[in-house]
């Protein structure tokens, strides 16, 4: 007798009550494999943390913190839990707003990564992240539309990605250039733009034009989401070992130094002068 039973028991528990077109036992299953990956991926950053110094951690701490959120979202969605119905021609469809508060963390933490890493200003950093967070939030809303007017705010989105592409792959790679770093950044940074290209396609196809079915639409999404966290996440912090924070000018998370001696002396100074 099994002490603890086998088999992928959420669709049963969480029922998709009310759709027509919902997530499939084989989906699910899907599921729970890319959440194993993110959490697997979350420890292989996360145990470097111990072993670098604080003051190279930047990347670690900021790749860690986006699988662990990447880790819960796909867990919400293996369990059939985090998603609302879409009713559009005559059908109902499951739209998975966790699948968009995981691009909301993943997309700007790599606009920031990228941009800390290049040297670039932090002004254009900043309109990554805008960008990026825009492009997330108006295809969430193209998703919860049923009316052809969807493709206008997908039209917007895609429109500040082609930005947020131009921004990583043309002035972020000048100042990398500037620092002697521009091959690894630009190894990163393709491999980024290459996954995030993708993005509109498998939008298209599934919650946008609801082409194929949402089991259809994890398939593709958890592919792209795997190789832009897990697998780049883990290149990135393997990447990190070779650079000179220094350098790069992110040695910044150490906050506490030791007060120079010469600060030290006009205080002295001035206090033998009071006694006397």
């Amino acid at each position: 007798m099994e002490i603890f039973p086998r088999g992928n028991d959420a669709l049963n528990v969480n029922p998709p009550v009310g759709v027509t077109e919902a997530l499939s036992q084989h989906g699910s299953d899907w599921l729970w494999a890319v959440t194993a990956i993110y959490i697997v991926a979350f420890f292989f950053t996360l145990i470097p943390c111990f072993t670098t110094p604080e003051s190279d951690r930047v990347f670690h701490y900021l790749l860690t913190m986006t699988l662990l959120v990447g880790s819960v979202t796909y867990f919400a969605q293996a369990s059939d839990l985090g998603w609302i119905s879409l009713e559009d021609s005559n059908t109902t469809r499951q739209i998975f707003y966790a699948r968009y508060i995981n691009w909301a963390v993943l997309f700007p933490s790599w606009a920031l990564a990228l941009g800390l890493l290049s040297g670039v200003s932090w002004t254009t950093i900043i309109l990554n992240i805008f960008c990026a967070w825009y492009w997330v939030l108006t295809y969430l809303v193209c998703a919860l539309v049923s009316t052809d007017y969807k493709w206008g705010f997908f039209t917007f989105g895609t429109f500040a990605y082609i930005i947020l592409a131009m921004s990583t792959l043309n002035e972020s790679r000048e100042a990398a250039e500037r620092l002697g770093i521009v091959r690894d950044y630009m190894t990163l940074s393709v491999i980024v733009n290459v996954l995030w290209i993708c993005y509109p396609i498998a939008f298209g196809l599934s919650d946008g034009g609801n082409v194929i079915r949402v089991t259809g639409g994890f398939v593709f999404f958890g592919v792209l989401d795997v190789l832009l966290g897990p697998v780049a996440c883990s290149l990135f912090v393997v990447m990190t070992r070779k650079w000179d924070y220094k350098k790069l000018n992110l040695a910044i998370s150490e906050a506490r130094y030791p007060l120079p001696e010469t600060a030290k002396e006009p205080a002295l100074i001035e206090g033998a002068r009071t006694e006397a």
